[in-house]
């Protein structure tokens, strides 16, 4: 006896091949969604979830600094050291807007060096020799508000007591540190001398040195009030990653 409503025994065995191809892929496809589902599920988990040294947080390691050293397997990650970290990225963030005292700027270039004879215009004498610096960074930052790029350069020594010895002698020869130029932008042509106005200031066991220049590298003796005042300020931009270490 057939129950209205079911399909009799053996109903599915009597269906032509067709018929059983035609369940087969229904079959097949709602386990493949079932599949995809998941992953979709676990996929949207990755994405949502920030993850250490992300710009962007939630759209995965988007930087490319390691936040930690890595480890061996079972192992703890270990933090990355002060000489490791020690770069324009971490201090200086290209995505970061600048902002002190009227001065606003952004990042347009960036650079580093581990031998600060490298940074330095003369490759055949070392100024700081025997003054014990360890590495360097420079970044240029370019004001929004006015044609002006100032060039900051970071020396890093083994403490303060190395960077106050290297003070005067960074002071006595700051225009001989080289200038970092914005991306695109060159060089003046030799025998020009632009205009520009230097700070160097000591901050814990770094030497900032500040350059300020117009981006059409008018050339000048003595700086103006508005170089003057750019640099003053990217002068304390400079100093304040460095200030309380």
């Amino acid at each position: 006896m057939t129950i209205q409503g079911e399909a009799p025994a053996g109903a599915a065995e009597d269906l032509p091949v067709t018929g059983h191809r035609a369940v087969g892929e229904r079959r097949r496809l709602a386990a493949l969604w079932s599949v995809v589902t998941v992953l979709a599920a676990g996929g949207v988990w990755v994405v949502s979830t920030p993850h250490p040294g992300d710009i962007l947080p939630g759209l995965g390691p988007t930087s490319s600094l390691p936040a930690t050293v890595a480890a061996a397997p079972g192992q703890v990650a270990k933090p990355l050291t002060e000489a490791q970290a020690f770069n324009s990225e971490r201090y200086f963030p290209a995505q970061r807007g600048y902002d002190y005292d009227q001065f606003k700027a952004h990042r347009t270039a960036a650079r580093d060096g581990a031998d600060c004879q490298g940074v330095q215009n003369d490759k055949s004498r070392n100024l700081l020799d025997k003054l014990d610096c360890q590495a360097w960074l420079g970044v240029a930052l370019t004001r929004n508000d006015q044609p002006v790029i100032t060039s900051i350069t970071v020396l890093r020594f083994a403490d303060p007591g190395a960077a106050a010895r290297a003070a005067q002698a960074v002071r006595d020869h700051a225009a001989e540190f080289e200038f970092t130029f914005p991306d695109g932008v060159v060089a003046p042509a030799a025998g020009v001398k632009p205009m520009t106005a230097i700070r160097v200031e000591t901050v814990g066991h770094h030497i900032t040195v500040i350059a300020a220049r117009y981006a059409d590298q008018r050339p000048g003796d003595h700086p103006d009030d508005l170089l003057t005042a750019s640099a003053r300020s990217a002068a304390a931009i400079a100093g304040q990653p460095f200030m309380w270490m």
